[in-house]
């Protein structure tokens, strides 16, 4: 019973920070929120995979979110930043997708888990809201830190999901890499795209 109370919890989560995630154009908020995405994905896996499996998960998110804060931080602010606000232009469109997707899952997750018995309400839940956030995130976005939470927001839910079909520590090895690599991708890319405007101040 408390298992599954945390499970629904860690649902909420998701919902929370994904929709921050949506509607904030502030990066420290998103990758605050990341962070929390991936402890509450964390709390889904452990049903299905064994403890320290689920542990570098964890761990492999958060240095993602760190990986990609430094370089954040580290780049000059190349767009204004008196123009990011915590409700951008559109927010209420954002929101409203945003439900649609909560609506879509409400109504899938328990087909799916009659088609496939066993994965659990809560795990399936989780996973397709996360699917669902991430292609929200690539779609509504031009910003390349977004782009990138956004990737790694739909790998998210799709390991969960994976987690509960299968628990090959292979599988969830090349996972892990995999965002890891997306991250140092995203963090090369930022880098990348500051060289020609610190050059144009330089001119």
């Amino acid at each position: 019973m408390t298992s599954e109370i945390i499970s629904w919890i860690a649902v909420g989560l998701i919902f929370a920070a994904s929709t921050v995630m949506l509607i904030n154009l502030d990066w420290r908020t998103n990758l605050g929120a990341l962070a929390i995405l991936y402890l509450a994905a964390f709390l889904l896996i452990t049903h299905h995979m064994p403890f320290i499996m689920a542990s570098t998960k964890l761990i492999t998110g958060w240095m993602v979110v760190t990986a990609l804060g430094m370089t954040r931080l580290s780049l000059q602010t190349v767009e204004n930043e008196k123009g990011e606000s915590f409700w951008p232009r559109g927010q209420w469109f954002r929101l409203i997708l945003m439900c649609i997707v909560v609506i879509v899952t409400i109504g899938s997750t328990p087909r799916i888990e009659a088609m496939i018995p066993g994965l659990g309400l809560p795990v399936i839940a989780g996973g397709l809201m996360l699917i669902g956030a991430g292609v929200l995130q690539l779609g509504v976005t031009s910003n390349l830190l977004s782009m990138i939470l956004g990737l790694l927001i739909l790998l998210a839910g799709f390991e969960i999901i994976y987690a509960a079909v299968e628990s090959s520590i292979l599988v969830a090895g090349l996972l892990s890499i995999t965002s890891l690599g997306l991250s140092l991708t995203g963090s090369y890319l930022m880098i990348a795209g500051s060289f020609p405007h610190d050059m144009e101040e330089e001119l």
